[in-house]
């Protein structure tokens, strides 16, 4: 099944001669239990990708679906983002008045979902990702790794069945990105779509397909052995 198909998206910056092309004609697929990887160079297009998924922008043309479901014609983005998509910022945006805890249970109580069991259901997902001691403590308290996991945390609380991870292992040592990784692809195999951006080849291997970015175009797509990778 198809979580995530973008079709001929086009995502232009500006007008005229200062017009900056970010994105050129890019149709891609994800399904459920996939993960894909999208590797490039600094501005070839991968956070524009990433945004345009996950609804936080519009493409200038052609046309993004999350399911069934064409972003441009739904009415409550947030509301969609919130219970379909989670998403790993590369500048984390975590709220720094909430804890650790807190700032993962925010999806669900938005959501309707009691405090007693959205603290679970974040307790459940920290603990996954080995960070259940930072609950109670506030972002400022914390180092630029363990931020990172609170965010990922954040990403995988609830059901989501798009996951949309920019760098997600940016600011890990090698064996706590492993851990990422594993994670990921632990909901890979559950049933969820992972699009992931990385820089590192050790990470892209962990995927089902690796899509290669440049100057706003996929130039190259690759299927990936993850008997190689585990």
């Amino acid at each position: 099944m198809t979580v995530l198909r973008l079709a001929e998206v086009a995502r232009v910056h500006g007008e005229g001669a200062t017009a900056v092309h970010a994105l050129r004609g890019v149709s891609l697929e994800v399904g459920a239990g996939e993960l894909v990887a999208v590797m490039g160079p600094s501005g070839s297009g991968k956070s524009t990708l990433l945004n345009l998924a996950g609804g936080l922008d519009r493409p200038t043309s052609g046309t993004v679906h999350l399911g069934e479901q064409d972003l441009s014609t739904v009415r409550d983005l947030a509301s969609l983002r919130r219970r379909g998509v989670g998403y790993v910022f590369q500048d984390l945006n975590l709220i720094t008045s909430l804890t650790a805890a807190e700032n993962v249970m925010l999806p669900r109580e938005l959501d309707g979902v009691r405090s007693r069991l959205a603290r679970q259901e974040a307790m459940t997902v920290l603990t996954q990702i080995d960070a259940a001691h930072l609950a109670d403590r506030f972002p400022d308290e914390l180092s630029g790794g363990q931020r990172q996991r609170v965010a990922i945390a954040r990403a995988l609380v609830g059901e989501r069945r798009l996951l949309l991870a920019d760098e997600p292992t940016g600011a890990l040592d090698t064996r706590a990105g492993d851990e990422i990784l594993q994670t990921l692809r632990a909901r890979c195999d559950a049933g969820a779509a992972v699009l992931l951006v990385t820089h590192e080849p050790r990470y892209a291997a962990w995927a089902d397909r690796v899509v290669f970015l440049r100057d706003g175009m996929i130039t190259d797509s690759t299927d990936v052995s993850l008997a190689s990778a585990r």
